[in-house]
């Protein structure tokens, strides 16, 4: 399934079959053929590999010339295949638009993709924003890429990782809270589009659109920036060097191309670069533990501080996770009897790891104001504002199941404290 058209981030979508795939690339146009040689010598790249021809098109996601110059390099090329910086899954969202209507809002949060497909989708708003600004057709790179390479008979090879292997792989390496900064970040995003002017889009013509909006987690998070760029540099040189035909157009964002030419004769190895590393036992072990530890504490409380010692500990325990909990789904402007199944859920599900109190109030959502063709439809524009985000009913279910989550979580970080001090 897939919604979007944009990032992914955000797979988003069931995982983000689709991601927003059109607006992960903003894209634009360039005038001639010979002109942008001229102008641009550090745009077009000729390497060799095995006998092979291959010009890398470094082209600026968030410039209008980008896409014409793809068009007019391809044309002058005539090459036997066009390499292009899209996977399956975003690939399919450009043949099929409308492919994002069939997504299951209910298989995502029973998935737990929905932190993942709300972050997605705040991206998409992102460049979608920028794309209005500054006139750009989303996905208008790409879609001229495979345009053209059909008009002169090439194949068309697609050359990046899945979207929802590079998002998996991130998701896994994020605390609650390197999250939440994700989450907060995407949405102060959609406020700071008025301010970008021409020269900041100069400066991101240097950078994958996501490595500009994930700067600051980058920082704290290294391992981040090695999975969004580094490897889909590794992942794409092989793509590239490995594409059927003597003579090869590969047309890549800008930011890739230095990676690219590092590794160029570099030995990859594809299989760890696809490959999802499991969580660690020291995670399933401590996701338990925690639990375990909270009843121990309850336990304690009676047998060593009486009967209104413990009592005081379980209310200290219900108050801060049912608050916080009803305040996240309240935040997300939730339906009533999804603000009172999330003050019920939240002290019980902080107690249980395999249930997640957000889940609950996002179900609960989900039936009491199902989702219907038009909010699907009009979830492209809603994206594009933040009170387009509450007012739709999928992404309300999405701010619903995360808010709540956030809210337990912290309920659960309030509660403790407050009953050791009752000890």
């Amino acid at each position: 399934m897939g919604i979007l058209s944009c990032i992914d981030m955000i797979d988003i979508i069931v995982m983000i079959d689709c991601i927003n795939s059109k607006n992960l690339h903003i894209v634009f146009r360039l005038n001639i053929y010979r002109i942008n040689m001229t102008n641009n010598p550090n745009n077009l790249h000729r390497l060799g590999y095995n006998g092979k021809d291959i010009i890398l098109l470094g082209t600026a996601h968030v410039s209008k010339e980008s896409a014409r110059q793809v068009t007019e390099v391809i044309e002058a090329e005539k090459p036997d295949t066009v390499c292009v910086e899209l996977c399956e899954s975003r690939y399919m969202s450009i043949r099929q638009k409308d492919k994002w209507q069939n997504t299951d809002i209910v298989k995502v949060i029973k998935e737990k993709k929905s932190f993942l497909l709300l972050s997605n989708l705040l991206l998409a708003s992102f460049q979608k924003r920028i794309a209005q600004k500054f006139d750009i057709v989303p996905g208008e790179e790409m879609i001229k890429a495979i345009e053209a390479a059909e008009a002169v008979g090439a194949d068309i090879h697609l050359a990046d990782r899945s979207i929802r292997v590079t998002l998996a792989k991130t998701w896994r390496f994020m605390g609650l809270w390197d999250k939440i900064k994700l989450l907060f970040q995407l949405m102060l995003s959609i406020g700071k589009i008025d301010d970008i002017d021409e020269d900041d889009i100069e400066k991101m013509k240097e950078e994958d659109v996501l490595q500009t909006l994930l700067a600051d987690v980058g920082k704290s998070l290294p391992v981040i920036k090695d999975i969004l760029i580094d490897e889909r540099d590794q992942f794409l040189t092989h793509k590239i060097r490995t594409a059927p035909g003597d003579k090869i157009v590969a047309v890549i964002g800008a930011g890739h191309v230095p990676g690219i030419q590092s590794r160029w004769n570099t030995e990859i190895d594809l299989k760890v670069l696809e490959q999802v590393p499991p969580k660690s036992k020291t995670s399933n072990i401590l996701k338990w533990i925690i639990p375990l530890l909270i009843l121990a504490l309850f336990v304690w409380g009676f047998f060593h501080g009486g009967a209104n010692t413990g009592t005081d500990m379980i209310t200290w325990w219900v108050l801060a996770n049912s608050i916080l909990a009803g305040l996240g789904a309240i935040l997300a402007l939730a339906h009533p009897l999804t603000i009172l199944s999330s003050v019920v859920a939240a002290p019980l599900t902080s107690l249980n790891p395999m249930i997640a109190a957000g889940w609950v109030s996002g179900l609960v959502e989900a039936f009491s104001r199902k989702p219907k063709v038009k909010d699907f439809e009009r979830l492209p524009e809603d994206i594009v504002s933040v009170r387009g985000f509450w007012k739709n009913k999928i992404t309300r279910i999405l701010l619903v199941v995360v808010f709540t989550n956030i809210g337990s979580s912290l309920g659960t970080f309030v509660a403790i404290p407050l009953m050791v001090k009752v000890l």
